[in-house]
């Protein structure tokens, strides 16, 4: 279980920006995951699929180079309706809490497999 106060919650001013503050986080050590959480709003160009796709491979790249667990919780939507269908609670369906679920089944998994080349 979490506690409020094991929790750091910052803002970003963009999708974009999410990996290296996630991987500044990560090369830290004061972490023990890392969990990412926007939205990116498709509009009426191509930046959309840019903006998305870089998040997510950006992501994946900190975790990797890092070995910490970072979520991927990067919502990409049609519109704030979807968006808030898929993070408040009346919804059934919250990235944010389902990121919260991840993190811990991976530290918990990450921690077993190191054990075992002990």
């Amino acid at each position: 279980s979490v506690r409020d106060d094991d929790v750091t919650e910052v803002w970003v001013p963009g999708a974009f920006e999410i990996p290296l503050t996630a991987k500044t986080f990560a090369e830290s050590g004061t972490v023990a995951a890392v969990i990412c959480l926007g939205c990116v709003i498709r509009g009426e160009t191509a930046h959309f699929e840019h903006v998305a796709g870089q998040c997510a491979r950006g992501v994946q790249d900190a975790m990797l180079a890092t070995g910490v667990p970072i979520v991927f919780g990067v919502l990409t939507t049609e519109n704030l309706e979807q968006a808030l269908a898929r993070s408040e609670d009346e919804g059934g369906h919250n990235v944010g809490e389902e990121g919260a679920h991840t993190a811990i089944e991976m530290i918990s998994l990450l921690a077993r497999i190191r054990a075992m080349g002990q």
